[in-house]
């Protein structure tokens, strides 16, 4: 009842937020996008959402940004690059005021694991960066801003099967714990200034073509790696860890569906459910080995196992489902399929390893 009577109240208070907003007209954004930045442009989300946007809208209408030199050539050679810190307000701005930044996809981050051994820093990181990029949309009234959160803002007390999306959101991790407030000042910001803010609640992300980023989920891309290469794995989660996963080809369309939506059509915003997967740890190393009869796979749970049994192993996402017409396109083997040629084609390692292939 009480979530009923709290959709009910955002649906109204939105419906107020487009009589007043000079963007919104007839409950569309009358502005189109024209210049984006996309910050952590050389993680792995960024990089591949970089080039899939430039695709979209042309190489220099997107410019890439991360504190480092991209490992990805292609973020270099296809449009500009810019070596920005986000924790710098004044060369962030400065740098949206010299591109005409009317959209910005805020990727950078510290994830998970690598944020439990500096949670000082992932504090700075994925509040004081996001907090910079909130108030360059706010003073700029930019038309649109991503901002992505994680599954890790849920917690042991969140039902473990098809979390909800209105639920307990108590995380045991200081990512979780600046995913939950990075949620609530997105959609602060939504509601005070009637920026168009938006985000997608992304489970682990599995890619063919970037390698893990510090999150508690890697383990589902370095097992790919390892299997192709050497034959074997050591799992630092217990084989029956279920978690939430999806491909980066749904990844990217869901963030780039979520962008698209109508914004009349949305009763959130800044935390979508977003689901693609579920499956056990032994249950990818048994699709593997569908592929690779030879592969051979041990577990060796460390403090990883601790952030993982906090999350849920589904997630309910009826609401993307239901304001943008969210549908994945991958399940465990398709993705298994894909991971394993792609990756071959790309270590060039397919004559050390058994050509068969299950279906």
């Amino acid at each position: 009842m009480i979530h009923l009577q709290y959709d009910l109240f955002r649906r109204l208070w939105f419906g107020s937020l487009l009589a007043y907003n000079p963007r919104i007209k007839g409950g569309m954004v009358t502005q189109t996008t024209q210049r984006i930045l996309v910050t952590g442009a050389g993680g792995q989300i960024g990089s591949e959402l970089t080039l899939v946007l430039r695709d979209r809208y042309g190489g220099d209408a997107v410019v890439a940004s991360d504190i480092h030199e991209p490992m990805t050539p292609a973020l270099q050679r296809t449009g500009p690059f810019e070596i920005v810190d986000v924790l710098d307000a004044e060369r962030l701005h400065a740098m949206i005021d010299q591109y005409k930044i009317d959209t910005v996809y805020h990727m950078a981050a510290i994830l998970s694991a690598t944020g439990e051994e500096n949670p000082q820093l992932a504090w700075k990181v994925n509040i004081h960066g996001l907090t910079n990029v909130l108030e360059a949309a706010r003073a700029r009234a930019l038309h649109r801003v991503f901002c992505p959160s994680s599954i890790a803002v849920f917690g042991p007390e969140t039902p473990r099967d098809l979390a909800p999306q209105e639920t307990v959101l108590r995380p045991t991790t200081v990512y979780g714990v600046t995913k939950v407030t990075g949620e609530l000042l997105c959609e602060y910001y939504v509601n005070r200034y009637g920026l168009d803010i938006r985000g997608l609640r992304y489970p682990g992300i599995i890619s063919s073509e970037t390698p893990p980023g510090g999150g508690t989920t890697d383990y589902a891309v370095d097992i790919f790696y390892q299997a192709i290469e050497h034959g074997s794995y050591t799992c630092f989660v217990r084989p029956d860890t279920v978690l939430p996963m999806m491909y980066m080809p749904d990844c990217i369309k869901a963030t780039v569906d979520l962008m698209d939506a109508d914004f009349s059509r949305l009763s959130h915003h800044c935390d979508f459910n977003v689901a693609g997967m579920s499956f056990s740890a032994e249950e990818l190393a048994a699709e593997i080995r569908k592929r690779i009869p030879e592969f051979e796979c041990t577990y060796a749970p460390d403090f990883r196992q601790t952030i993982a049994d906090s999350w849920p192993q589904r997630v309910d996402d009826r609401a993307a489902r239901e304001e943008w017409d969210w549908t994945p396109a991958y399940d465990l083997e398709r993705m298994t399929a894909h991971m394993i040629e792609r990756l071959r084609q790309r270590l060039g390692s397919t004559a050390t390893r058994s050509s068969s292939s299950a279906g």
